[in-house]
């Protein structure tokens, strides 16, 4: 039976996927089988594990760094927003129904028994269990309701380590805070603290970590110096609205949808040299970007006439004409072409909503979703002249999209999850300027990312990337192990093997 460590925050973006993922690396560095656990997670960043089940994206890195693959009882409950009370709600992989809060609460009982399922396939496959809560364990008005943080660390006779966040200010009160807040059993289930994201010399800081021991009796397991010279995938939250090179060659715009999801997309594109990508809010003027990007949304319908409203719609459709090249991923996809039908009001009680007319596609979204790793090849090689015979990507959507005469497909999905297919995905225009596809992850494909940002670059006049500029595995793989070095020297070691008790 393994053994269990939580890691708890003081606030949300605290760090606790971060730290999560680096204790798994360091754990599996030692010798020991780790997974990571997330009971409940909400968030619009979501992964398609093997079997084709929906978890959440965080929970797949912390797989990765990990080194075991991604099942859906690393994340057995996943909560997708929808709107602001109302969520789709997804048990082991698989969609159950849309839930207002108070119906989700009402259900609490069949949720808790998915948690408890999955936990203990995990505890009896794997010698170490590493579990991250979500928010704050200190949200009383929650408590009743917790399905993610002190409930879970009991069920999991699991030793705690709060994370507090000192870049944002308010370290100390935000410790103490917290540790007032919480019931007497709760706060002893806290062995240690680690005080992450630390700029400057520790030194400074030694008075108040004096005092917070003397004041809580719990040791500060070790303070993490802030980084920002490799990536680690967060949570659910877009870091910042620019990334990518200060110094840029191509100006790559993503348009960021009031539902916007998986905009994990997009790292890889924010990696390449001399390259800026820029996550632009419906309100705010695109400019005149190298690329325009319309990503993924859990909303379709209402980003898009979110789009319409505040005239983003028109910009795009104006650059296009200016040949401007337009991608599409997933509901963006959706939004380039002629028509979207919601005839079992999935989304909306709209029924339909005209598209930008980009691309001569029509979708009608479904009750069913399709969820599954796929291997695809390549179509439009007017887009993507590449050396590869496939690519991988992974589709999570609710539509059938048809393609009229005037569009080619892009790519042919030839393998599901482990079934051999046949299918048309994704749609070009003549010119190969606009397209779409529902698959996504398809820009950490190395040749597709390579040869398609080289063809921007030559249309500006700029000189073609090298083939080994950036490669995605070994980037993630460098990331996992520089995060792994970093913490592991900043944390008291022998103290955290005495709290797992291994």
């Amino acid at each position: 039976m393994a053994q269990t460590i939580m890691v708890q925050g003081t606030a949300s973006h605290v760090g606790k996927s971060v730290i999560t993922s680096a204790l798994s690396r360091i754990l599996v560095h030692d010798g020991y089988r780790v997974a990571p656990f997330k009971s409940q997670n909400m968030a619009l960043n979501s992964y398609v594990t093997k079997g084709g089940g929906e978890i959440g994206r965080a929970q797949a890195v912390q797989a990765e760094a990990a080194k075991v693959e991604a099942t859906v009882d690393m994340n057995p409950i996943l909560l997708k927003p929808k709107e602001d009370t109302t969520a789709q709600v997804i048990i082991h992989g698989q969609v159950q129904q849309n839930m207002t809060a108070k119906e989700y609460f009402n259900e609490q009982q069949v949720a808790l028994t998915a948690v408890q399922e999955s936990l203990a396939r995990l505890k009896q496959e794997f010698e170490v269990v590493v579990i991250e809560g979500a928010g704050s364990p200190a949200e009383v008005n929650l408590r009743e309701y917790d399905l993610v943080n002190m409930k879970i660390a009991k069920l999991a006779q699991a030793p705690v380590i709060l994370v507090a966040d000192i870049d944002r200010g308010g370290v100390f009160a935000s410790i103490v805070g917290t540790l007032e807040l919480l019931t007497a059993e709760e706060r002893e289930r806290i062995e240690g603290i680690i005080i992450n994201k630390f700029r400057g010399q520790k030194s400074r800081l030694e008075p108040g970590l004096d005092y917070i021991e003397e004041e809580t009796g719990i040791p500060i397991l070790g303070v993490i110096p802030y980084f920002d010279d490799f990536k680690i995938p967060e949570e659910d939250a877009i870091a910042s609205s620019e990334q990518g090179s200060a110094e840029y060659e191509l100006d790559i715009a993503v348009i960021n949808l009031p539902h916007i999801s998986n905009f994990t997309d997009f790292a890889a594109l924010a990696q390449v040299p001399e390259t800026r990508v820029r996550y632009v809010a419906p309100q705010e003027d695109l400019e005149e970007p190298d690329l325009i990007i319309l990503p993924g949304t859990k909303n379709t319908i209402e980003d898009l006439e979110c789009l319409y409203q505040t005239g983003v719609a028109q910009q795009i459709i104006e650059l296009a004409q200016a040949e401007v090249p337009v991608v599409g991923i997933c509901g963006g996809y959706q939004m380039l072409g002629r028509m979207i039908y919601d005839p079992y009001s999935v989304e909306t009680e709209q029924g339909q909503i005209e598209g930008l007319g980009l691309l001569d596609i029509e979708t009608t979204l479904a009750a069913e979703k399709i969820t599954a790793q796929v291997q695809a090849e390549i179509k439009a090689e007017q887009i993507f002249a590449v050396k590869q015979d496939s690519i991988s990507g992974y589709e999570i959507h609710m539509g059938h999209t048809r393609h009229g005469v005037e569009v080619e497909e892009l790519f042919t999905i030839t393998q599901r999850s482990d079934e051999s297919v046949s299918v048309a995905d994704g749609a070009s225009n003549k010119a190969g300027t606009i397209w779409g596809t529902y698959l996504h992850g398809i820009f950490d494909n190395d040749s597709l990312r390579r040869e398609f940002i080289n063809q921007l670059r030559v249309s500006k006049g700029l000189a073609p990337l090298v083939e080994d500029e950036f490669v995605v595995e070994k980037e993630r793989e460098q990331a996992y192990q520089k995060l792994a070095d970093l913490v592991r020297d900043n944390l008291d070691m022998e103290l955290l093997y005495q709290i797992i008790s291994i």
